[in-house]
């Protein structure tokens, strides 16, 4: 049994919000209970003691969307690549790289990103994959890293016909495959879903086979309307917009999750809510590809689940969330909206969609909840309690203000360390392979 304790307890529990001086006990897989340091203590006196010294305890953060593939993409620079739309930064870019990638460099994407996500305290992931040099037995490599590092993900690969139909046909397999091992195997720290790039790469045939292929087995996960291209190929060859096509081709469901949705009309809207999709932003990707601004808050307001993801253009769930804020409030330039529509999407509403795959309730310190618990080093100099806690935490926290990592039980970083991961051993290897796969990129030598 382990107690996390002398810190101030977040719990994200409506009944017990907050604790000035607690802690933690968890017993295997699970909190046991979540109390007052002193009680806790008296109550487990031999439980092994993971000091938080003064930091703050809270549930493990979630992210639900990301792309392991881009991994070893940190600090490239393609030459002659100079993007001036979002076609050109999709095919100069990032199917570039994926046509590089093979088992071994998808093996070093995932090391690279998953180290990351332990540092800023994430704890859960929901990843979409493409390696269209190598796919097969792509996702049981990254499922391999997954449970080597110890971390919970939810993985799926990238369905497109970008690059031809045996390679398309080939990513439908990799996907059912995995789906199948996930559902046989059942463990509550690996899942899957059917994933699929975007509709302009993906014809109704393919979208057939897809659905026939997975069989009921999983959701899909599938990125829409990020840019106007799937809307323009949509009208153009389907007489219908991207949201009604997926309707059409049975793609939509309470176990799908839509990427982005940037350009979705209101009655787009109302499909997603009736047919209880999910959908994940992107704020700082978006962003950075010049593709748009989600409408946000008009999803919420129609209450469809959306959560908060990162497209893999950081790992740090706090600093998606610093700027999914004042981008919705620049967007319909109002200083006064998107509070609470922002932190909801990462501390309740990730911990939703969680539910609708992991068996354990994630997101949450509470008995029978899943021991996934981070320690965030926090020295507040003004009030703090559950009251403001997100005020402290979109104003005074970073990924980087983690100090100790708790997932499914196991301490995997503590005082800014890796337990029982050679960190030094997994980053040579990963300059190997980068080293590689840059110079077959750039066609030098690294």
């Amino acid at each position: 049994m382990l107690l996390v304790g002398n810190g101030k307890v977040i719990t994200r529990d409506p009944k017990h919000p907050y604790f000035p001086d607690g802690a933690v006990a968890i017993d295997g897989e699970i909190v046991k209970e979540v109390g007052p340091l002193a009680e806790l203590k008296a109550k487990y006196p031999d439980a092994e003691f993971v000091d938080a010294k003064g930091g703050v305890i809270m549930p493990g953060l979630i992210n639900v969307h990301t792309h392991i593939y881009s991994g070893l993409a940190r600090g490239l620079s393609i030459n002659g690549f100079n993007p001036t739309n979002f076609f050109e930064v999709l095919d100069g870019q990032w199917w570039y790289i994926d046509r590089h990638l093979t088992l071994d460099g998808t093996r070093a994407c995932a090391y690279a990103t998953v180290l990351d996500c332990i540092r800023d305290g994430v704890t859960t992931i929901f990843d979409h994959h493409a390696s269209f040099c190598e796919i097969p037995g792509s996702l049981f490599a990254i499922k391999d890293v997954c449970q080597e590092l110890g971390i919970r993900a939810n993985l799926c690969y990238e369905v497109s016909e970008r690059d031809g139909m045996e390679k398309c046909r080939q990513s439908i397999q990799e996907n059912a495959d995995f789906a199948k091992w996930a559902k046989e195997a059942d463990d509550d720290m690996i899942k899957a879903m059917f994933g699929g790039h975007a509709l302009f790469t993906i014809s109704d045939k393919t979208f057939e086979e897809m659905v026939k292929a997975n069989d009921g087995m999983t959701g899909f996960h599938i990125h829409v309307a990020e840019g106007m291209n799937d809307v323009y190929d949509s009208l153009r060859n389907y007489g219908c917009r991207p949201v009604n096509r997926l309707l059409y081709n049975g793609i939509l469901g309470e176990k799908t999750m839509l990427g982005h949705c940037i350009h979705v009309s209101p009655a787009e809207l109302d499909i997603i809510k009736e047919t209880n999709t999910m959908v994940c932003h992107n704020p700082e990707s978006n962003m950075g590809n010049a593709v748009g601004c989600s409408p946000v808050l008009q999803m919420c307001a129609k209450g469809i689940l959306i959560g908060l993801g990162t497209d893999a253009y950081t790992h740090d769930m706090l600093e998606s969330l610093k700027v999914l804020l004042p981008m919705q409030r620049h967007n319909v330039a109002q200083p006064n909206v998107g509070w609470c529509e922002a932190t909801g999407m990462l501390f309740e509403n990730n911990a939703k969609i969680c539910a609708r795959y992991f068996k354990k309730p994630l997101g949450i310190l509470a008995e029978g909840a899943a021991a996934d618990v981070i320690v965030m080093d926090y020295k507040p100099f003004t009030p703090f309690s559950d009251a403001n806690i997100d005020g402290h935490m979109l104003f005074g926290m970073m990924g980087k203000n983690c100090r100790t990592t708790i997932i499914n039980g196991k301490v995997l970083y503590k005082d800014r360390e890796f337990v029982g991961i050679d960190e030094d051993a997994i980053n040579a290897w990963c300059m190997e392979q980068s080293k590689k796969l840059w110079g077959e990129l750039n066609h030098c030598t690294y």
